[in-house]
């Protein structure tokens, strides 16, 4: 006994009737799908299930794993404090991959709890089941601002601790999908709503969970979905199973995607380990890209490599080219991990004698000293991927109009408040979002008159 299956499940509210009170009908497809994979689980025989759930305590760099012998929760807060739901957690099993999780250093645990309750996210799949009578523990998980690739591994994780206590187990990833999906609904249209729906629901609906990990970040985002770390993480618990798919159902009324799926596992399948797969793809990209990198990113890469394997900053070398050495401008090192940004420092004017030495001090501060994010540990160093800006002089102008967000990054100041945003950002589309984003780095207030707008030209090398 292990992974026996699982669903993917939306967790609207207003599918419970006390909450819809009649707008339930309108996802009446839904309803019927839900109580077909609550079927499904009832018929897999469960001694726990193990739900993921965005509407549990999220950490941007830990998984939360909800302690305690159990919890409660009921729909008060959607005015329906009736319908109450109750879970008795699976403590052996939590504690057993916690040791898991805790031996490989890995970021997740029971720490941080900030609220015992039963979020919706959970209720709603348990609410299901209660109707099936489905009796058995539960582990709950919430989410995490990690890699998509962190997500899949904690699945693995999961699968590993089920298989060493023979626990028969089924995951429940509860997660909507896209919350754009129409300009009257509660969170308005983006294109990318519709796209990620119709490209969420054929992985989903054909098992091929390789997919899952190809979603950029930029797009998830502006789609506004909240269920794909979810599924990722019950993709990861069915790594190298061979598993029966249903498809049961697709819906958006509302504005917000409900999908519904169900898997059955049937056996193994050696060529269902996505994440190596994935991971294997990576590295010869990065291995190509390394190779391809010209002399300015080279000497950044090298700066940081040298500064967090030793101590020390890199020399600047005599070898390097003569613009590299002899001029001077303002540069910004910018750092990637997994597809999304792990460092950016820069100077708008240069402050040092040469562009490499602006290059070797940026290239650290960028890995080590933004305070957005933790410094670079050594093993990701093999990971990153590298970009460097070198800035031309700026110009004022008039307004808006002047600025082209792919040809210019645009600097936004009030007195002594300055902020800076490169050109021809992924998911900066328009001079209106980079203007935006350049005042909120600033502190400048949307209101705020006197506004100055300056714009330079970037040399960008990869």
């Amino acid at each position: 006994m292990s992974i026996r299956g699982a669903v993917m499940v939306p967790h609207p509210p207003l599918i419970i009737p006390e909450v819809g009170r009649g707008q339930e009908k309108g996802i009446s497809a839904t309803t019927a799908a839900y109580e077909k994979a609550a079927q499904h689980v009832a018929k897999l025989c469960p001694d726990t299930v193990v739900v993921t759930t965005p509407h549990t305590v999220m950490y941007a760099d830990y998984f939360h794993i909800s302690p305690g012998r159990g919890a409660s929760g009921d729909f008060r807060q959607f005015r329906a404090k009736e319908i109450r739901m109750d879970a008795e957690y699976d403590s052996e099993l939590r504690s057993y991959l916690c040791r898991l999780l805790d031996r490989d250093g890995f970021m997740a645990g029971t720490r941080g709890e900030r609220d015992s309750r039963l979020d919706h996210g959970a209720m709603i799949p348990l609410y299901f089941l209660k109707k099936q009578n489905v009796r058995c523990k539960v582990l709950r998980i919430g989410l995490s601002g990690q890699s998509l690739e962190a997500h899949y591994r904690l699945g693995q994780y999961i699968s590993r601790a089920a298989d060493a206590l023979h626990r028969n187990v089924v995951m429940i990833a509860s997660g909507d999908l896209s919350h754009k999906l129409l300009e009257s609904g509660p969170y308005g249209y983006q294109k990318e709503g519709p796209e990620y729906d119709e490209r969420i629901m054929q992985v989903m609906g054909t098992g091929n969970f390789g997919d899952l990990l190809e979603f950029g970040e930029e797009f998830c985002e502006k789609a506004a979905e909240c269920g794909h770390r979810s599924f990722v993480i019950m993709a990861g618990a069915l790594d190298g199973k061979a598993v029966n798919v249903r498809r049961l159902s697709y819906e958006g009324p509302f504005g917000v995607g409900y999908g519904i799926c169900t898997y059955e596992v049937s056996g193994t399948d050696e060529k269902r380990h996505f994440l190596s797969q994935y991971e294997e793809i990576q590295r010869r990209k990065l291995e190509s890209m390394r190779a391809s990198e010209d002399a300015y990113v080279k000497l950044a890469r090298k700066s940081l490599e040298t500064y967090v394997k030793t101590g020390r900053k890199t020399a600047v070398l005599e070898n390097l080219p003569e613009e590299l050495r002899s001029g001077r401008a303002g540069v910004f090192v910018s750092l990637k991990l997994h597809g999304r940004l792990r460092g950016c420092i820069g100077t708008i004017s240069p402050v040092t004698d040469s562009i490499a030495e602006e290059i070797v001090e940026n290239a650290v501060s960028a890995g080590c000293r933004d305070p957005r994010f933790s410094p670079v540990r050594e093993e990701e160093l093999d990971r990153l991927v590298y970009s460097v800006d070198v800035l031309g002089e700026t110009e004022e102008i008039a307004s808006p109009e002047e600025l082209d967000v792919k040809e210019y990054g645009v600097i936004v100041s009030k007195g002594r408040k300055r902020g800076l945003l490169l050109p021809n950002l992924e998911g900066v589309d328009t001079v209106e979002e980079q203007i935006s984003i350049a005042m909120q780095k600033a502190g400048i207030d949307h209101m705020e008159e006197g506004i100055k707008l300056e714009r330079f030209r970037v040399t960008r090398h990869k």
